[in-house]
This record gives structure tokens, C-alpha cells and sequence, in this order.
């Protein structure tokens, strides 16, 4: 998920890229609630002796995160969220409800090829940057998206995190906190990013030619994106 990015990152940080529970090649929780997250973020922080980090935290992740620092802004450094539709009022575009619900009854190359167009801008230029990495990287996700408990997990994602935030809890979190967001993302618009910024104070940092997953798209604008927004956080 993070390949294209990590050697660009791992010259200037220390960076982890953990499975959430129930996702990738992790355990599944009995349930993956607010403080289930918080108890499982909570011991990885300290098996991985990692203090006060920068929590970079994409789409449904990005909720997730967003609830846990309005919680417990004391463990982290700095907050970078991304495409993540709880910190507004946010309702599911049809095209990708529709999109979703087939590659999770059926994840096929055919379904995930549909689904991969709606949330990158370039499905082809994106493929083509590295042909082999990319057909590693669509096979893992639709061997993944078969197993039970990950289908599980997805669809109590998709439940959670979708949900909007109270103001009260965003305004809660007193860790630097910056949005990331592509400018062509479908997904989850840029306006819902442009009105939490403004009402929120949190600098904004918008990638072009991207839209839901600039980290694969334009990795190198990614990085800039999140460097800026980490310095601009930190003051």
C-alpha cells in the first residue's frame, strides 16, 4: 500500500506502516471500536518504543484517527489526515456505493478494475508507472478482500467511519493537525477538506492530478504534501 512512497519518506523519518486489526495480514479484533483502537494503538506505540509520533491516517483510517486524537491528543506529536469523510458531513456518492458493494460480493480483476477507476484520477497512468508492482499490489487487495473477517472489518469501517464527527470532539484535539487532500478525489470531495479547514483552523495541502489515493498516484507530490503540512502543523 505504502511501497511507492517509503524509500521517499525513509530518508527523513523512522516510519511504520502497521496493518489495522482485521486488515491485511492481521488478527481480526473481536470488535474494532473506538477504544479497541485506542488499546491496540496504545501497545504498538510501546512494542515499537515510539513516542508522541505523527499519526498519517488515510480515508476510513483518517475518522478513526480523528476520533482517537480528540480522545487522546497526549500520544500523539502531530495529526495528518487524508481523505477521510468523518470530519464533515459526508454522504456516500452513489457511483462508489455501487462500486463497492460488487467488489466486496465479488472481488474479481473485473470489479476491483471498476472500483480502482473511481478512486484513482488515472487508473492507466498510475498502472504504468510500475506495471509489475502494481499487479502484486491488485492482487494482494483482491486476495484480502475474499477473506471473511476482512469483509467483516471493511464493512464496520465503512459503518464507523463514514460518520461525522462531532465539532465538539474535533475541536478537542490539541495535537498539530493538518489535511491532506486530492484535488480530483471523488470519493470524498475536497470541499468537505476546505470547510473543516476553515472552520477548524487546520492548514490544508491540496496534490493535483490525484483524487483518493495521492500516495499512489503522485507519490513524490505526496511527500512534498506531507512534509509541508507537517511543518506548517508543528508552528
Amino acid at each position: 500500500y505504502w511501497v511507492p512512497v517509503l524509500d521517499r519518506l525513509a530518508a527523513d523519518h523512522r516510519v511504520l506502516v502497521p496493518d489495522l486489526p482485521g486488515l491485511g495480514e492481521s488478527a481480526p479484533m473481536r470488535k474494532l471500536d473506538d477504544a479497541a483502537f485506542e488499546a491496540w494503538f496504545e501497545q504498538l506505540l510501546l512494542v515499537t518504543k515510539t513516542v508522541r509520533p505523527t499519526l498519517v491516517a488515510h480515508s476510513l483510517l483518517g475518522t478513526l484517527a480523528a476520533r482517537f486524537a480528540a480522545r487522546r491528543s497526549d500520544m500523539l506529536g502531530q495529526l495528518v489526515i487524508y481523505a477521510a469523510p468523518g470530519i464533515g458531513a459526508y454522504r456516500m456518492p452513489l457511483a462508489l456505493r455501487h462500486a463497492a458493494i460488487r467488489f466486496a460480493l465479488r472481488p474479481t480483476a473485473r470489479n476491483a478494475e471498476r472500483f480502482e477507476r473511481y478512486a484513482l484520477l488515472d487508473l492507466d497512468a498510475t498502472r504504468a508507472r510500475d506495471r509489475r508492482w502494481y499487479a502484486a499490489f491488485d492482487a494482494y487487495t483482491r486476495s484480502r478482500a475474499a477473506v471473511p473477517h476482512v469483509k467483516r472489518t471493511m464493512r464496520r469501517l465503512v459503518s464507523s467511519g463514514t460518520k461525522q464527527i462531532p465539532e465538539a470532539d474535533l475541536r478537542r484535539i490539541t495535537a498539530g493537525t493538518g489535511l491532506v487532500w486530492g484535488r480530483g478525489d471523488r470519493m470524498v470531495p475536497l470541499r468537505l477538506a476546505e470547510d473543516a479547514s476553515a472552520r477548524l483552523g487546520w492548514p490544508l495541502e491540496v496534490v493535483e492530478r490525484v483524487a483518493h489515493a495521492p500516495h499512489l498516484e503522485q507519490p513524490e507530490a505526496f511527500v512534498h504534501a506531507l512534509s509541508r503540512i507537517e511543518t506548517i502543523a508543528a508552528s
